[in-house]
């Protein structure tokens, strides 16, 4: 016995095909008739306010780019995430606490740069290095004896 899901009901869109005799060549959702209309007036808002004028050309292309954006939305929606659900998203997304990744800011100073009083000198040659080396190093040969006696053991003087 198969179970039925009510899946189908779901899957009708509510599609305006135009006017009674006079139908349009592409189907379109009710929500994308009104969402069309908002970014139709959006984008030309914007294009008069970036300086194009109102002619033939601009509005054409205010309306492809209506187009481009309206699918882009509709792609978006559906009837188990609707066109409220999906603003309520962007709204929280765009409003949300971010981590601040940037320094801080402020005028650059000298004042943490250390400077020191003397000019550093150079180092001592190879040669010399490895004499003053050798005579360090009888030093604590003489040094590790003296340490190395014990307490109540007299040594022979």
């Amino acid at each position: 016995m198969r179970v039925r899901t009510d899946d189908e009901v779901y899957r009708v869109d509510a599609v305006w095909l135009g006017p009674p005799k006079a139908t349009f060549p592409w189907r379109a959702r009710y929500v994308a008739w009104g969402v069309g209309i908002v970014v139709f007036l959006l984008v030309t808002a914007v294009q008069r306010q970036v300086g194009f004028g109102f002619d033939f050309i601009n509005t054409g292309w205010g309306f492809v780019i209506t187009v481009a954006l309206t699918r882009f939305i509709c792609s978006r929606i559906s009837h188990e995430r609707p066109l409220s659900s999906v603003l309520a998203m962007w709204v929280r997304e765009l409003t949300a606490p971010r981590e601040t990744t940037s320094g801080r800011g402020g005028a650059a100073s000298a004042a943490r740069i250390r400077v020191n009083g003397h000019r550093p000198r150079k180092r001592p040659k190879k040669g010399a290095k490895r004499a003053s080396a050798a005579t360090r190093s009888q030093h604590r040969t003489q040094q590790d004896r003296r340490q190395k006696e014990v307490r109540g053991v007299r040594t022979p003087a």
